[in-house]
């Protein structure tokens, strides 16, 4: 890395190395940082490790969120929270061969950073905010979420959306299970969440199958928890499995059709809905011919004007499908419930269904 010989360079949100760099330590103040961090100008702890968390802190309290009308509230969000990351992202790191940071009282971190496959055989930089990210994903993995649909935890890895909206999951849950079913497909698996609901509702034989590897390695992991590794099985693939045909098949593809900006907005977002057209599209080749399909979708998108009830609608017909069934469901989570958040307006009028679909041809 320039500047750093020997030192390698790590983002999460593949933002290019830094230009500028400047070091510091816990006498500089946080309006001298923010000026910095404006500029462009990358800024090298080398205090304490609870001086740069409070530094970091007070940056972030001089970005505020800027109001808005609902119908501008999710694009002037987006814009304030990729401004957000950019500054944040200015105030650096460093590790040793190792993954040791040297800073005093600084936690150890080698565990989180061998989780997210950041190598540690050389000294490397990285933001404070991604390392931050890696330590609180290693703590959702260690601890992991209750799924009251299972009864149980999964545990999330870092990269990989975790099901802290349990809505999406009861539906599934609860959703009338096609008679007779004896094998189920679920497309883009994330942490398994999905398919262990479908294992643990009955089904024998599970296909969970995602495109990528952290997911995989995340579902297996899950599946083997909960004792359910000989009923599902999991495999990286673009949507669909090659060949791979099942009388059930689901999916909980990304809602928004916009730009991601971490590894985990890639669950949420879909840049021109790339994955919901495959699956529509490809779904009737891996559908068998008296099978269904749910697709479990929030009508965020539509709230935020990004994609309207017509194109999805458009869309699944083209596809050769019909709608046989919808189930609603309303969002439980805090920030739906916060009058404080940005985009309060939206969530709250948020709706998660899973849609039934058949083919055409069966749909009578």
């Amino acid at each position: 890395m320039p500047g750093f010989p020997g030192c390698s360079w790590y983002s999460e949100t593949g933002a290019p190395p830094p230009r500028r760099v400047v070091t510091a330590d816990d006498t500089l103040p946080a309006d001298g940082a923010h000026r910095l961090a404006k500029a462009g100008t990358s800024i090298l702890w080398t205090g304490s490790f609870p001086g740069a968390r409070r530094l970091l802190t007070a940056l972030d309290r001089r970005l505020p969120e800027r109001s808005a009308d609902p119908a501008q509230a999710f694009r002037r969000h987006r814009e304030a929270r990729a401004r957000r990351a950019r500054i944040l992202g200015k105030l650096l790191v460093r590790l040793e061969p190792g993954a040791r940071l040297t800073a005093s009282r600084a936690p150890d971190v080698r565990v989180a950073c061998a989780e997210a496959g950041w190598s540690a055989e050389r000294a490397f930089l990285c933001s404070l905010r991604d390392l931050l990210g890696l330590i609180g994903a290693h703590e959702w993995r260690r601890r992991g979420v209750l799924v009251p649909a299972l009864g149980a935890r999964i545990h999330p890895h870092h990269g990989v959306f975790s099901p802290v909206r349990g809505e999406y999951v009861d539906l599934v849950a609860r959703a009338p299970l096609p008679t007779g079913v004896r094998s189920a497909s679920d497309v883009g698996t994330g942490t398994g969440v999905l398919a262990a609901v479908l294992a643990r509702r009955g089904v024998p034989s599970v296909l969970a199958s995602d495109s990528s590897a952290r997911a995989v390695a995340c579902a297996e992991d899950n599946l083997a928890r909960l004792g359910l590794s000989g009923r599902v099985t999991v495999t990286e693939a673009d949507v669909f499995p090659a060949r791979a045909r099942a009388p059930l098949v689901v999916c909980n593809p990304p809602w928004l059709p916009g730009r991601a900006v971490s590894a985990l907005d890639a669950a949420v977002c879909d840049p021109g809905s790339r994955m919901l057209r495959a699956f529509l599209d490809r779904l009737p080749r891996h559908l068998e011919p008296d099978g269904e399909a749910w697709l479990i979708m929030s009508d965020f998108a539509e709230l935020a004007g990004l994609r309207t009830r017509e194109e999805l609608l458009g869309r699944i017909d083209r596809a050769g499908l019909k709608v046989v069934e919808r189930h609603d469901t309303t969002p439980r989570h805090r920030r739906a419930l916060d009058p404080a958040d940005p985009l309060h307006a939206l969530r709250a009028a948020e709706v998660t269904s899973l849609w039934r679909l058949r083919t055409s041809t069966m749909a009578g």
